[in-house]
């Protein structure tokens, strides 16, 4: 960006602030008026009255009057403060003649509910209606009258970004357009005719793609920088104005490779900021989980393989660890006892027909009948009914048949006899070790990986819900409920305690509430619950080729009657077997209809930085699906060696970020693998925040004005699908990239 470009773009932003102040004023002024109507709600209805007896009719209407007054007056206020953050979010500017005539011009904000001034003048239209709708249905091949739609970003009430879409093939010399859609008017107005011939055909395969039935699934493939993830915001926009009801009653699930992907997509559509768009990287898709660190290439390929799913399968087999191993008690006269061998037959005919969570009465009822095939005297009924009622048996079978959390369950393979035991014969003695070993990380670091999400899912999907045991019966001396024990001087009572009640929480820091925050690892690791999947009416997946087999099925349970937009590249796919990949996404899609739609033109990458990272890819793949790149800057990617030192290479960094603040206005990254980024935390602060220092896997489907990409070779050897992996690196730049090779 330009000097000049930056300047344009700060007194944009100013003319939009100036609005944005004038729509807080009037928002102000709403609040105040809805506080009087509480308040006068709030005054019908009284009555000085003091007497007994029916009340008057009039009294009675007052009180009427009150409460639709209060309850009127209530919603609106809630209204107004839930929808306070990022209220506006959208402009249009219209031209009614189509011709371009600055008079028969309309700007029309768009936002999170309607605003009005004193004169009853709309200062913002609710995004919900019809005056709003081009907002949504705009397209270059249908503008319904739009000529620039404008997406503002906000910050509380400060606007600090705003992005532009040209619907027209050319725009009025006085319609500033800034971002994507000011590369699109660039590239009409300098190149002339053949130019607008290919931005139109461009715009106009993006438009099918928008509008594409809202049945079955919906593929857009193209390389980098085709604009695939912005045609698939834009279509989930569309489908929620199309058929709100369905959409909004089902909700959308909106995936991406990363939580720094989520945060993009705010930034891109604030209007998928309602209550029926969830945003989830793939680390968050379980509920009770947030997971960011990646497993090292190979545990991540045993753990999204679904020959996993043998391992897990032996898993919930398993007997708690440190579960009793025999049952030893005397009922109705008879010295019972159940040997490990016993128990775990009993284990095995539970688990063929119920989930393990739910089966606390059926595990029960088998140790009955296993205690009387021991006995067989007197009456079985009369027998099962006591062992059943033994208080004995009950405390017995709560430690040994209790639920069981998926994410305990899955760390029970981080000790190396379990997962020798489990996944030696399928793995090899190498991969079960590794398996262990990643498990061991995780209560090490008291974080989840990525790749443990889809486990623990599978996992819950197996054991069924986490469910709490029927208390205990206590006896008649036994207090069971105390209010408030404070009246009786006593500042902690616990009488009758039950024995399933957890046991207090371990020391650790506050979170400033008054409460305790473990800082104990295995504490973090099963903070909350996990919750049962929830399912959508629509899932829209990004970067859809890096998702292993495991995390397919992982989506497919919250996708079961969904309809889907998938979005990705195959040559950009960090998933090394994607045949296998490919069949668990088949089974998730089910036997919906399949529609395909196929962007060809990258207007990211200057063409000089496009080439530089085709010529790499071609040798490893050499079908890829190359782009054609619209954009020149005359400016050739740098190349720097450097010695394998972590002081030269950070000295090499610095030098290289100084040159690029100096050639970019905007954005820059340094994407490097772990194996440099503790000689380099401290170089992004340099540079008054225009810095970023990102991972190659967290790059994916993000951008920057310029880029410095450290140790391709380390790239190549530190992530899953290698080469492929270093592709996505090299195609995150639109105008500028560094390239330190380290010999």
């Amino acid at each position: 960006m330009t000097e000049a470009t930056e300047d344009v773009v700060s007194r944009e932003i100013a003319v939009e602030q100036a609005h944005v102040d004038r729509v807080y004023t009037e928002l102000a002024k709403a609040v105040d008026r809805a506080q009087l109507v509480h308040a006068e709600g709030m005054a019908r209805g009284q009555t000085d009255r003091r007497g007994t007896g029916d009340p008057r009719d009039e009294e009675l209407a007052g009180l009427f009057e009150r409460d639709a007054l209060v309850f009127t007056a209530s919603r609106r206020q809630a209204s107004l403060q839930h929808q306070h953050e990022g209220l506006v979010f959208g402009r249009l500017d219209l031209d009614h003649a189509s011709g371009g005539s600055t008079t028969d011009r309309e700007v029309r904000y768009v936002g999170r509910l309607g605003v009005r001034d004193d004169d009853y003048e709309p200062l913002v239209i609710d995004w919900r209606a019809p005056a709003a709708a081009p907002f949504y249905r705009a397209t270059p091949v249908e503008p319904h009258g739009v000529l620039r739609r404008r997406v503002l970003r906000c910050q509380g009430e400060v606007v600090i970004g705003i992005e532009d879409d040209l619907m027209v093939t050319e725009a009025p010399d006085d319609l500033v357009v800034v971002g994507d859609g000011a590369l699109i008017a660039a590239l009409t107005r300098a190149r002339g005719q053949r130019m607008r011939d290919i931005v139109a055909t461009i715009q106009q395969h993006q438009d099918e793609a928008i509008r594409a039935s809202a049945r079955g699934v919906t593929e857009i493939t193209g390389g980098p920088g085709t604009g695939k993830t912005v045609v698939a915001l834009h279509r989930a926009a569309y489908l929620l104005y199309a058929d709100r009801r369905r959409f909004e009653s089902g909700g959308v699930l909106v995936v991406g490779p990363s939580a720094a992907y989520t945060a993009y997509i705010e930034r891109v559509l604030p209007g998928l900021g309602e209550e029926s768009v969830v945003l989830r990287s793939v680390g968050d898709l379980v509920g009770g989980i947030t997971a960011t660190r990646n497993d090292p290439p190979d545990a991540a390929a045993l753990k999204g393989s679904l020959r996993i799913r043998q391992v897990l399968g032996r898993l919930v087999r398993e007997p708690v660890p440190e579960a009793p191993e025999q049952l030893r008690v005397f009922v109705a006269g008879h010295a019972l006892r159940l040997d490990r061998a016993a128990l775990d037959r009993v284990r095995r005919r539970v688990l063929r027909h119920h989930q393990r969570n739910s089966s606390f009465d059926a595990a029960l009822r088998e140790l009955a009948e296993a205690a009387w095939a021991q006995v067989r005297e007197g009456d079985r009924e009369e027998f099962l009914d006591r062992f059943l009622d033994s208080t004995d048996v009950e405390a017995f079978a709560r430690q040994w048949w209790r639920p069981v959390d998926p994410r305990e369950v899955l760390l029970w393979l981080a000790d190396p006899a379990a997962a020798q035991r489990l996944a030696g014969d399928l793995f090899g003695h190498d991969a079960a070790e590794t398996l262990s070993s990643s498990l061991r990380t995780a209560l090490d670091t008291g974080t989840w990986s990525v790749a443990d999400v889809a486990l623990v899912d599978e996992l819950a999907a197996r054991l069924g819900a986490m469910v709490d045991l029927p208390s205990e019966e206590r006896g008649f001396y036994e207090i069971e409920e105390l209010d408030d024990v404070s009246q009786y001087g006593t500042a902690a009572l616990r009488v009758g305690l039950d024995r399933d009640q957890p046991a207090a929480p371990s020391a650790g820091s506050s979170d400033g509430s008054g409460q305790r925050i473990s800082t104990d690892p295995r504490d973090r690791l099963m903070a909350g619950r996990v919750t049962a999947a929830d399912e959508y009416a629509h899932v829209l997946v990004d970067e859809a080729q890096d998702l292993s087999p495991m995390q397919w099925r992982m989506l497919g349970r919250r996708g079961r009657w969904a309809s889907w937009t998938v979005v990705g590249d195959a040559a950009q796919s960090s998933w090394p077997d994607m045949a296998e990949s490919l069949a668990a996404r088949e089974e998730a899609f089910g036997s919906s209809v399949r529609r395909s739609f196929h962007m060809r033109t990258n207007y990211r990458n200057a063409r000089e930085i496009f080439e530089y990272a085709e010529r790499l890819i071609r040798q490893y793949v050499p079908d890829a699906d190359i782009p054609d790149a619209v954009r020149d800057t005359g400016v050739e990617p740098v190349e720097v060696t450097v010695a394998a030192d972590g002081a030269a290479v950070r000295d090499a960094v610095t030098a290289a970020l100084e040159g690029l603040a100096e050639e970019v206005a905007g954005s820059i990254a340094v994407i490097a693998p772990q194996r440099w980024w503790s000689e380099l935390t401290d170089v992004a602060g340099r540079f008054d925040g225009r810095v970023v220092l990102i991972d190659p896997l967290s790059s994916k489907g993000l951008e920057w004005d310029a880029t410095v990409v450290v140790d391709p070779e380390a790239i190549i050897a530190e992530s899953p699908g290698g080469p492929r992996v270093l592709y996505v690196v090299l195609t995150r730049a639109a105008h500028r990239m560094t390239v330190l090779q380290v010999d």
